[in-house]
């Protein structure tokens, strides 16, 4: 006979998990973020066309009309590229938030992160160039692969590359290292930055909030999540004046189907 103790016992791992307040707090600011953002997004997009239509025409009127531009026009058109860049601006927060508002399931596949981590550090190579930022990558030769969402991981090492590009405004050098330890790949991304104090890296990945102006507050959040949903970890350490380095683990395929078979082999004996 079983007891109800031992029941419990088999049965728990089928019992659905306890619901995690932060979780349920995060996915409530999600769907909140979400319909606020689906509002504003399109007004935004409208006024962005009427905004460039608008600059197209006063550029047609100055060439056709002989003179050049007095103060007047002169005034207009910059409060124009002003307006412009200002829903420029707006456009990318509320992408961020629909971003962020989107995370779905994980769907994972066989993926060399190494391959990943090069071609997402190519991407944003000539924009650090350009900023004055040395950009070197170090990737561990021979690593097994890591089942990730492709999509997802991409997403978080580019939120760690643009808040590294943030935190260089005069440039410097962007490191950015792939390892393996133990059963885990390590991405490392450090950068020579303006550094955080210990309060701003307890609070760096709370949700909305930021140390930068005009920051949403959700890069390093979702970066986070997404590194947890893939049974990953996430660290930063950082000094003052002297940089910053987040870095964050995932498991390897190896390690996650030789865990799999185990379980697998646990329950045919157990059932046996």
């Amino acid at each position: 006979m079983v007891t109800a103790s031992e029941n419990d016992e088999r049965s728990g791992a089928e019992r659905p998990p306890e619901p995690d307040p932060e979780r349920e707090r995060l996915k409530f600011l999600a769907r909140l973020a979400g319909g606020l953002a689906h509002e504003i997004k399109n007004p935004l997009s409208t006024m962005s066309i009427n905004l460039t239509l608008l600059e197209e025409d006063l550029d047609r009127a100055a060439a056709t009309g002989g003179a050049p531009a007095g103060p007047r026009e002169a005034r207009i058109s910059k409060r124009v590229t002003t307006l412009k860049r200002e829903v420029e601006r707006l456009e990318g927060i509320v992408r961020e938030f629909l971003a962020f508002a989107r995370r779905s399931e994980v769907n994972r596949s066989p993926l060399d992160l190494g391959h990943l981590v090069q071609d997402t550090a190519d991407f944003v190579e000539p924009e650090n160039d350009s900023a004055g930022i040395r950009q070197h990558v170090d990737i561990e030769p021979g690593l097994p692969l890591v089942l990730v969402d492709a999509g997802q991981i991409r997403q978080a090492l580019m939120n760690l590359f643009v808040n590294a590009r943030e935190a260089m405004p005069d440039g410097g050098e962007l490191l950015v290292r792939v390892q393996r330890v133990g059963k885990d790949a390590i991405v490392s991304v450090t950068d020579t930055g303006v550094g955080m104090s210990p309060e701003q890296m307890e609070r760096c990945f709370d949700v909305y909030w930021s140390n930068k102006k005009g920051g949403t507050g959700l890069g390093l959040a979702t970066t986070r999540h997404i590194v947890e949903d893939h049974g990953g970890r996430m660290r930063v350490v950082s000094e003052p004046g002297r940089g910053t380095s987040f870095d964050f683990t995932l498991p390897l395929a190896v390690e996650l189907t030789r865990g799999a078979e185990s379980s697998s082999s646990a329950s045919s004996t157990g059932q046996a």
